[in-house]
């Protein structure tokens, strides 16, 4: 039993799958310039207009610049690897597919079933915050959706309006989903207007917010080492090297997203080239207009300001007190974060459903997740169950429910893509890579260390969320997946034996 546990699917067998069925199933539409924008679009959305406040007012002041350097520099690590994997396996399920070929079929579950938890509840806590700057939005112009219809049953006004069900949330739930069956191409074009919108906006803020930084808010850069304690009585160090290492886990949540893009490996033109162009270069554009944006920020409000008055609108209220005149900035800023919420949630349905299709496709999931639409060539069921399970999440909980079992999902992920890529460099050192990580293993241990203390930084309730999932899933797997494997079946045979074993 153990044996079949961990028995791996060949690097010869994934390509010969995606040579005989890929090309029928997925079309590659997708170029470097898609790709780069897909993971743009996945990892700007609200992380950088609420997260990079948060960190300001609890742990580091105005040297939140370089937490987001340092976290920036941990994704690296991951993405280098990830890269590397994309070039070399080109096919739908990212850290599912690269597990599968490493480290066996059980952790491929566990690693696929723990992307159901990034990218399912990810875009259903994504679509409740969306519902709620849609609200926001709505009230420039005077309207808004009424209480009970925008929030679900657990939650109650001041006024003791008690919620029914989040619409909002259901509906642009249903328009991204619609748009993901429509066609891959289409949604990517979707994305990249998206994208560049929101990606102006930012810019907007730098440059217009630059001639607006008080250098005494800057004064002193790093914080001396004290320590915070949140209105909820939470304790946080801040300040100094602790407090810069604080705020890169709470900054880390902003750039959650960019393995997304190595789940469209099978629609890539040309995978070996475009996908470490698409990886690396989203992150490196986010980590540069992440660490100019929050240098400004912090510049032109205060410490204070970000503590009591700011809170999740910190951005739009530095702008409308500090800088006078701009106050349509504001209106343009709350537009930019609803942007971005549609274009994370897009991209997060669309890694979902990639990954369940490569699941799918090995036999650990039902078949129906694999099947595509005649015309459109998407995996048009897979996008319509999984829009009613992510509807399900934000129609009806609030998102202090689902909120932070994404970032674990996350770093488990790029736990096991780093520490695969270094056993397929030992196992398979013959396969061509279009993308080689330099200084490996010296990168992949430094992705695991750095991903490791984020996750130990997370704390014991988000640990049990991810043990409890998980758990779930295993009932899933040895009830379901692990006698419908395909390697299970083709094991039966003697040449089925061959090809398991190649």
């Amino acid at each position: 039993m153990a044996g079949s546990l961990f028995r791996t699917k060949s690097i010869d067998r994934l390509l010969v799958d995606a040579a005989t069925s890929g090309e029928t199933t997925l079309k590659r539409t997708l170029g470097p310039f898609a790709l780069v924008a897909l993971g743009i679009g996945a990892i700007i959305g609200a992380g950088l207009f609420v997260r990079t406040a948060a960190a300001i007012a609890e742990r580091s002041g105005p040297s939140v610049t370089v937490a987001f350097i340092v976290a920036g520099i941990g994704c690296a690590f991951a993405g280098l690897c990830y890269a590397e994997f994309a070039s070399m396996i080109p096919i739908a399920g990212s850290a599912y597919t690269y597990s599968y070929a490493t480290m066996g079929e059980f952790v491929a579950w566990i690693i696929g079933w723990d992307l159901v938890l990034e990218y399912a509840v990810g875009a259903a806590t994504v679509a409740i915050a969306w519902s709620e700057y849609f609200n926001k939005v709505l009230e420039f112009f005077g309207t808004s959706v009424p209480y009970q219809w925008s929030h679900s049953p657990l939650e109650h006004s001041a006024a003791g309006v008690s919620g029914l069900v989040n619409i909002p949330a259901i509906i642009i739930l249903a328009l991204l989903s619609m748009l993901l069956i429509r066609g891959t191409q289409e949604s990517a074009f979707v994305n990249t207007i998206i994208v560049i919108t929101k990606v102006s906006i930012v810019l907007m803020v730098i440059v217009v917010g630059w001639g607006f930084i008080n250098p005494a808010n800057h004064t002193p850069y790093i914080p001396e080492s004290t320590t915070y304690t949140t209105p909820q009585g939470v304790t946080h160090p801040y300040g100094g090297v602790m407090g810069i290492l604080g705020a890169a886990g709470v900054v880390f949540f902003a750039f959650i997203g960019f393995d997304a893009v190595s789940t469209a490996a099978q629609e890539a033109k040309n995978p070996s080239r475009d996908m470490p162009i698409g990886i690396l270069g989203s992150l490196v554009v986010c980590t540069v207009l992440y660490v100019l944006f929050s240098h400004v920020l912090s510049g032109v409000a205060t410490v204070e300001d970000f503590r009591t008055a700011g809170k999740e609108a910190s951005v739009a209220y530095a702008i409308n007190k500090y800088m006078i005149g701009y106050a349509w900035l504001a209106k343009f800023v709350t537009v930019a974060i609803l942007a971005g919420f549609s274009s994370v949630i897009l991209v997060m349905l669309l890694g979902q459903s990639r990954v369940f299709y490569s699941m799918s496709h090995d036999g650990l999931v039902s078949p129906v997740f694999s099947e595509v639409h005649p015309r459109y060539k998407t995996p048009y069921k897979s996008n319509i169950l999984f829009f009613f399970l992510t509807a399900a999440f934000a129609g009806f909980l609030p998102e202090s429910i689902v909120g932070e079992m994404t970032s674990i999902g996350t770093l488990f992920a790029f736990i096991l893509v780093c520490a695969g890529v270094w056993i397929m460099r030992v196992r398979r050192p013959d396969v061509p890579r279009g993308f080689v990580v330099p200084a490996l293993p010296a990168v992949a241990i430094l992705g695991i260390v750095v991903c490791g203390a984020m996750i130990y930084g997370l704390g014991w309730t988000n640990w049990l969320r991810l043990i409890v999932w998980l758990a779930i899933g295993l009932v899933f797997y040895f009830g379901y997946g692990r006698s419908h494997s395909r390697l299970e079946t083709t094991a039966a045979t003697p040449s089925g034996v061959r090809a398991a074993a190649r």
